[in-house]
């Protein structure tokens, strides 16, 4: 059976998303120009991208609309709980940060609100551009509020590097800037907030991997909601097998580890085939052991080289004498992120950072 595509997720924003929201507008604001608000929001909607798509919409409303920023708001606020998409939501605070900068307290107040219906993230980002300080100061509030989309948005959108957006030059550079939100939030009940916590965390491993080690170190990691957000946010520093992250999760030794039975399968694959990872491991140690359970695979280039990607396998604790084994079936299909080229690809199991064992796979033309 052959696999069937899933939609773009452009198409969240499609012919029939813009009707709803155009029908659900005209019910809190009976004198909506519908039909050109569908006429400016359908133009070239083929051709833009989902973000470009979600932007349209807040400007199409714009453009219709014959009230100042305050009167809209209020109508947005109506129609915000009536839309039937979280993601599409997401063009309210794309409103706000288009038309509200110079409303700084009722645009705050505004993202808290919309943020609570799909997310706030992409939008607060403009304010933080704007008036840095300012827009920082409400964020730390907010990583405080009993709402845990409210405290996410505090983490979220202060992420130095947050996808589909643009960075953050200040967070950056100085990371201490938010370390305020993430000590508040560092133990959330929430897994969505701690989930964010985690991201930023890792975010800031791409330039100051130093700085975050030294902050969880800090943590008492006997509280399980602090030990998770620790552990994700390790995760790209115990992929490079850094030695301060695999200690701070346990796994800082040398594993005592024999590795047997090694191999992918099948040896030789077409595009859009999977493989299958499998292997055991035997303990040669005299007392249980934190392992950190990670592979590799050398993804051949266009060039003829490789470069590395790790993945994560399993974190656990192997008795004395103990065997377990491990599978792990992977696709190898095209990515927006990874493009496939033919060729012997090595796939690589690493345990405590350390590569205990190899295997291969030919990728055909």
């Amino acid at each position: 059976m052959t696999e069937q595509s899933a939609p773009a997720l452009k198409e969240i924003f499609n012919v029939e998303r813009l009707h709803h929201i155009a029908t659900e507008m005209t019910a809190v604001y009976p004198a909506f120009d519908a039909k050109g608000f569908l006429k400016h929001a359908n133009s070239g909607l083929a051709q833009l991208s989902v973000m470009q798509r979600m932007a349209r919409v807040s400007e199409s409303l714009h453009a219709v609309i014959p009230l100042d920023y305050a009167q809209t708001l209020k109508l947005l606020y109506a129609l915000a709980p009536r839309l039937n998409s979280a993601f599409v939501s997401l063009f309210l605070p794309h409103f706000v940060a288009s038309y509200g900068r110079d409303d700084f307290n009722r645009s705050m107040a505004a993202l808290k609100y919309f943020t609570t219906f799909g997310s706030a993230e992409f939008a607060i980002r403009h304010f933080l551009l704007h008036d840095f300080q300012r827009t920082l100061a409400v964020m730390q509030e907010w990583s405080l509020d009993d709402n845990e989309h409210v405290r996410r948005l505090a983490s979220e959108g202060s992420r130095p590097r947050l996808p589909w957006s643009f960075r953050l030059a200040e967070v950056q550079v100085n990371p201490e800037l938010c370390a305020s939100i993430l000590d508040n939030l560092k133990a959330d009940g929430s897994l969505y907030v701690r989930k964010s916590v985690a991201n930023h965390l890792n975010d800031i491993t791409k330039d100051h991997p130093e700085w975050v080690l030294s902050l969880i170190e800090g943590w008492n990691l006997d509280n399980p909601h602090t030990a998770w957000i620790a552990r994700h946010a390790l995760r790209s520093l115990i992929k490079q097998g850094n030695t301060r992250a695999l200690t701070i999760m346990g796994a800082g030794a040398r594993a005592e580890v024999k590795i047997h039975d090694l191999k992918v399968t099948p040896a030789v694959i077409n595009l859009g085939e999977r493989i299958e990872l499998s292997f055991s491991l035997e303990s040669t140690a005299a007392v249980p052991q934190k392992l950190v359970v990670d592979y590799a695979i050398d993804y051949v280039k266009s060039a003829g080289h490789s470069a590395k990607k790790v993945f994560k396998l399993k974190t656990l604790t192997l008795g004395a004498g103990e065997h377990l084994s491990i599978r792990r079936e992977q696709h190898i299909r095209e990515l927006t992120t990874r493009r496939h080229y033919p060729g012997r690809h090595s796939v690589h199991v690493l345990v405590n950072g350390e590569r205990l064992g190899s295997a291969e796979f030919e990728l055909r033309a």
